[in-house]
Order: structure tokens, then C-alpha cells, then sequence
């Protein structure tokens, strides 16, 4: 093809090829568990953290089933953090893929309770010592989608779209002769990205702005891999839903305590103590990639999310097209919160169900 740039016809294919987003999002059986892949920078808010905890709480309810989760926080101590969180919750098993990205390489404020003692013991027992033990997030994702039903699997990405741009320029190798586009073509039925903002923010002194959002700004190639060639639909939870839906810090004063020590509670403390309320952006993506027809939020009419050279991302209505966003209503709030504290504080099922 001649006089058309590949990124043109990138974006042309998207605009052109129908989906369907009944048979994406609704159209599956409801007794049957979502098969769905965590992708986090766990570590730079504590989000993450509550997300993560609300996904063994669906799965042990049988609503989901935790394949993956892949790392996009470039520090060592991201997954033994999040190893020691699926342990805790009897999951220690589940397959933990790091990035090479050096974006965001600090510690942050909590994963050093991957290293915390007592008595000699790790307070939360993890097998995971050190990022550098973990594999390459691309050879995780593609061998879980390897591994997946065709059409199945929802992704929830809640951090940067460094590990799924990797993702989508892997070729043929070892683990599969398809391409990475072609792999989640095939394996992935639904994108569920925190990620970008589709309306003015209100700052501090109530003044409205452009808001460039975090997981978008900190890699801009690769979320702009995500808005130009990601092939399966997307429903994209922008900064205003989080915003909207704070986490009551009397929960974690109150619904933690069922065990001395919680990794849940005191990464949240030691994130912004309470009585913080603290924004739950990432809760939102897992809450709807799992239970996407319980009207916890509306969603938008199909468009294209444009992303400009600055990171600011903008929503275009379209007929057929690819993406979705999520919309909160006032008379949505107070249930969709209900549920994000139920899920995220429920005790673990020790026999990992």
C-alpha cells in the first residue's frame, strides 16, 4: 500500500472494523469464572493494592479466576510485595512478570513490606525474594495467553502500558508462532484500562483543567501502542471515576483487623495514614472488567480515544468503534463504593478456592 503512513492505516482499520460489544462484555456464561490478567505499577499508589485484594475476594465468590499478574513499576521489590499478597490470600502460586523499564524505580512507601520481619519471620510469607528472580512480563502474558480459551480472557491494566505495548510487538517465538496483536486478537475479549480522563478536572481551588493523567503520561509510546493498534475492545476507566469514588478510611481502621498484621490496611496506612480517604482509580477497571452488567457505572456510546503528544486523552463518538469509557452517576456512587469495600476488605479463603 502506497501513500497512506502505517500509523494512518492503523487508526483507519480501527475506525472501519466493527465490534461487538454485547458479545465482549455481556454475552458470556455468568456461572463460569472471568479468566483475567492483573497488569499493575503496584507500589506508586496503594490502589493497586485494594484492587488486588478485591480480585481474590471475586475469585474466591468464583467471579474471576487470576491467571496473571504483570509488573509495571521497574523496582525489585514489586513482586515480592505482590507475591506476599497473593500468598496471603492462599494464592502464592500465581505466575508474576516484571518489566526492564526503569519508570518509577523507587521503592515507593509500601513494597518494603515485602522485606518486614518478626521474630526472624517474614510477617507476610513469600516464596518471590526480588524482581530480578521473576521472568519478563511479555513471556507471562503471552504464555497465559497461550494457555487461555480463545475469546476468553480480560485484562485489567492499572498502571502503565509499558508491559502490553511490549506485548503487542512480541513476534513469533518459543511460546507461540503468533505475534503478540495476533495473540490477544485471538485469546483477549476485553481491554478494562485505568487509564487517561475524559472530562475537565476540578483542582484544588476550583478551577477547572486538561488533566494529564499519570499511567498515561509516565509511558507515552507505549500507551499510544495501546490507542493505535490494541485489537479487541476497551473500556477505559478515566481519572474522574477514582476521583469520584474515595475509599472510607474507617474501613481500614475497622475491617482488617482480623489478623494482626494485613498487608491490605498497612500498606494504606503507610501510603497516606488515615483519615485519608483515599481515591480508588484501579478498584474501578477490576470492579467492571468482573462485573461489567451490575450497573455500578454506565458507559459511554463506541468512539476512538485520541492521545496527543502531551499525554492528554480525548474522546471521539463513533459508530463501531473500538472504545468505551466508564460515566458515574451520583445515584451510582454510594452502591459502587459499598462494593469496592466489601470486596477489598473480605477475609481470604486459606484453602485457595
Amino acid at each position: 500500500m502506497t501513500g497512506i503512513p502505517a500509523s494512518a492505516f492503523r487508526v483507519l482499520l480501527l475506525l472501519v472494523i466493527p465490534f461487538s460489544w454485547e458479545s465482549s462484555l455481556f454475552a458470556r456464561d455468568p456461572m463460569v469464572p472471568v479468566p483475567l490478567i492483573f497488569d499493575t505499577d503496584i507500589g506508586n499508589d496503594v490502589d493497586d493494592v485494594l484492587a488486588l485484594g478485591m480480585i481474590h475476594a471475586l475469585q474466591s465468590r468464583g467471579e474471576c479466576e487470576l491467571l496473571a499478574v504483570t509488573i509495571t513499576k521497574d523496582n525489585e521489590l514489586a513482586a515480592p510485595f505482590t507475591d506476599a499478597v497473593n500468598t496471603f490470600y492462599g494464592r502464592g502460586e500465581i505466575p508474576i512478570g516484571v518489566c526492564r523499564s526503569d519508570v518509577t524505580t523507587e521503592q515507593g512507601k509500601f513494597n518494603g513490606l515485602a522485606t518486614v520481619k518478626d521474630q526472624g519471620r517474614q510477617r507476610f510469607p513469600h516464596d518471590l525474594l526480588s524482581g530480578k528472580q521473576a521472568p519478563v512480563a511479555v513471556d507471562v502474558l503471552r504464555q497465559t495467553l497461550v494457555n487461555a480459551e480463545d475469546g476468553s480472557v480480560v485484562i485489567a491494566q492499572v498502571g502503565f502500558s509499558t508491559n502490553l505495548g511490549d506485548l503487542l510487538q512480541s513476534r513469533s517465538d518459543q511460546i507461540s508462532p503468533l505475534s503478540g496483536v495476533e495473540l490477544v486478537k485471538k485469546k483477549v475479549r476485553l481491554l478494562s484500562i485505568m487509564a487517561g480522563a475524559f472530562r475537565q478536572i476540578r483542582d484544588h481551588k476550583g478551577n477547572l483543567y486538561d488533566h494529564r493523567e499519570y499511567n498515561i503520561i509516565k509511558d507515552i509510546p507505549s500507551a499510544k501502542r495501546i490507542v493505535s493498534d490494541w485489537p479487541t475492545p476497551i473500556i477505559w476507566s478515566g481519572y474522574e471515576i477514582g476521583k469520584n469514588l474515595t475509599y472510607p478510611h474507617e474501613s481500614i481502621l475497622r475491617d482488617y483487623d482480623y489478623v494482626e498484621h494485613h498487608p491490605l490496611s498497612e500498606a494504606y496506612i503507610l501510603y497516606n495514614p488515615p483519615p485519608h480517604d483515599r481515591p480508588t482509580w484501579d478498584l474501578t477497571s477490576v470492579l467492571h472488567a468482573v462485573r461489567p452488567d451490575q450497573g455500578y457505572f454506565d458507559l459511554s456510546p463506541a468512539g476512538q480515544v485520541r492521545l496527543a503528544e502531551d499525554g492528554l486523552t480525548t474522546f471521539q463518538t463513533q459508530e463501531n468503534g473500538r472504545d468505551r469509557h466508564l460515566i458515574l452517576r451520583d445515584s451510582q456512587k454510594s452502591r459502587a463504593t459499598e462494593a469496592l469495600v466489601l470486596l477489598s476488605s473480605q477475609p481470604p479463603q486459606r484453602a485457595g478456592k
